[in-house]
């Protein structure tokens, strides 16, 4: 009894020291443990407040060499004889400032804006259409850049219940998911304001109804 005694402090330090080692790996080095997220079927239409609903599909076949898109659909919404574009993709890809450069090739450089309670985004420009771009989180508000969907991570996530599950390897320590949500418009003749207005009011309705509907991991 008093060996255990005189070891109690000495292993539960080391298990401390062990678990912050740990936990600092993962914040500064993040493992590339590839977790398998419970699939996710987007549904066939969405309600949008001012919009007639006109359309929608699951676009091309998800390329197996990108793993990181889990899946993905797209709608068509009309209103006044235009039609607005949502691109919805359920991945692992965060980044939508990256995501932007990569597959929006000569496009308008975008412009981050921030609304109180939804959180940051971006417009900008591409062949005509006024498109808004941003990533839903599974918690804290909308983001666009890297160092944002980071920063609401560390808040978010560094919980005692997700340290728990993470330790004995029931889920990653941070939940790296996002819904990359790309709404575009034609120009036609109105302003690119206007037509960022138009998009905004929309964006503001779609993000009311799919961020407390994340899907589960």
């Amino acid at each position: 009894m008093n060996i255990w005694k005189q070891l109690r402090i000495p292993l539960l330090a080391l298990t401390f020291g062990t678990v912050i080692f740990n936990l600092s790996k993962e914040i500064i080095f993040p493992s590339s443990d590839k977790y398998t997220f419970t699939a996710f079927i987007f549904p066939e239409k969405v309600p949008l407040p001012q919009w007639q609903f006109s359309s929608s599909n699951s676009g091309v076949k998800l390329p197996e060499k990108n793993p990181e898109l889990i899946a993905q659909k797209h709608y068509q919404y009309i209103q006044n004889n235009v039609y607005l574009n949502i691109k919805m993709h359920y991945s692992t890809i965060y980044d939508v400032k990256k995501l932007i450069g990569n597959y929006i090739s000569n496009s308008s450089p975008p412009t981050m804006r921030y609304r109180e309670n939804i959180g940051f985004y971006s417009v900008g420009i591409h062949q005509q259409q006024a498109y808004l771009s941003a990533c839903i989180n599974p918690k804290g508000k909308s983001t666009f850049t890297d160092a944002q969907y980071k920063q609401n991570r560390y808040i978010y996530d560094l919980q005692p219940k997700r340290l728990m599950s993470w330790l004995v390897s029931q889920e990653p320590l941070f939940d790296k998911r996002c819904l990359w949500t790309h709404l575009s418009i034609p120009l036609n003749n109105s302003s690119e304001e206007v037509a960022y207005k138009t998009l905004e009011n929309a964006w503001l309705s779609w993000y009311k109804y799919w961020q407390p509907r994340f899907p589960k991991s």
